[in-house]
């Protein structure tokens, strides 16, 4: 065996069925006197629930967050947040409003709260990205990274089908990505293949019954296995290209994740067989790539860039600033093996065996 590196971080996490009735208390044991609770337009009667609930502890609503985290967005909230004198915040939803309170963390370092919707991953990370003058910037601080996570499988009941299958593939990329990430290591592989496998599963589960428990459950657990790795390993290519290609050309972050893995899962094949090994006990298949790309292909999720709106002549530039500062990645990144991969992604060619 390798030597390796292996770091856990402190968050708390409580998972189940109702389990938003323990918000309360979770609030104040982190000491926190009023919360601002977070959502996205769309979830704000959500977050008006979670406002009753808190009662005399809640500091209001900031319902605008927004994907990629814009910083003009961070400035609304944050003028927000100051008026209503609270001290933490409660996010509810899936990475826009998780990566929003996140933002306001690393500014004032306050206590979060988050209560996952979706399957992104957000919630269990160290990691921020944030979007000025249309480029997406990361970093990692434990600043950002949230005291408590209550995942309740009721909010899961009602994901739609195709947002279950994109968010479920964004969760499937960290989780593939920490396989073969710089900072693999043995208590992460093992993770990573069981997460896999649960989301690969449950998500034909839940097509066929989307209201189904103990599926949506399995895929809850999936998603969170799946986070620990993002959160504890490390990332490539697919998650710079996600990265470059939301933040440059505002493509929906899940969809994007969807859209891009199978190509750079097929891009990197060669130079990780351990990894391949992993994957294919975890997707049932001998070809990986083809697999994910089917399982978002039956799940009526999109399956090419061109569908997400992004210009074909765009593929240069994306090229360009993937190659400006590009991550770790196990194979060496290649401009023409670039321009092919992002060429097929954009098509939505079904990756070859």
């Amino acid at each position: 065996m390798q030597p390796f590196t292996y770091t856990g971080h402190p968050a708390r996490v409580i998972f189940g069925a109702g389990t938003t009735s323990k918000l309360q208390a979770e609030v104040e044991a982190l000491g926190i006197e009023k919360a601002l609770v977070l959502t996205t337009p769309p979830q704000k009667d959500q977050g008006d629930a979670l406002v009753a609930h808190l009662g005399p502890r809640s500091g209001g609503l900031f319902s605008g967050a927004a994907m990629h985290t814009p910083v003009d967005v961070t400035d609304e909230a944050m003028a927000v947040y100051q008026r209503s004198g609270a001290n933490g915040v409660v996010s509810i939803g899936g990475g826009s409003t998780i990566g929003l309170g996140k933002a306001i963390a690393l500014r004032t370092d306050c206590p979060q709260v988050v209560l996952p919707t979706s399957y992104a991953g957000s919630e269990m990370t160290t990691i921020i990205g944030q979007t000025d003058a249309g480029r997406k910037t990361t970093q990692k601080t434990l600043k950002v990274l949230p005291e408590t996570i209550i995942y309740d499988v009721d909010y899961t009941l009602t994901l739609p089908p195709v947002m279950t299958v994109t968010s479920g593939m964004n969760a499937i990329a960290h989780a593939v990505e920490a396989l073969y990430a710089e900072e693999a290591n043995p208590v992460l592989s093992l993770m990573a293949e069981d997460g896999i496998a649960k989301m690969v599963a449950a998500l034909g589960r839940v097509q066929a019954a989307p209201q189904d428990g103990d599926a949506r459950t399995d895929a809850l657990y999936g998603a969170w296995l799946c986070a620990i790795c993002l959160g504890s390993g490390g990332v490539a290519l697919h998650h710079k290209l996600c990265h470059v290609l939301g933040g440059s050309f505002n493509l929906p972050h899940a969809e994007t994740h969807t859209v891009v893995l199978p190509h750079a899962l097929a891009y990197n094949a060669l130079a990780i067989p351990e990894a391949m090994k992993a994957l294919r006990r975890a997707t049932a298949s001998d070809t990986p790539a083809a697999a994910l790309f089917d399982v978002a292909k039956s799940g009526g999720a999109p399956t090419s860039l061109r569908e997400l709106g992004m210009p074909e002549d765009a593929i240069a530039q994306a090229i360009q600033i993937t190659l400006e500062n590009p991550y770790y990645n196990p194979r060496p990144l290649e401009a023409d093996s670039l321009r092919a991969t992002l060429q097929a992604a954009w098509a939505g060619d079904r990756p070859a065996a």
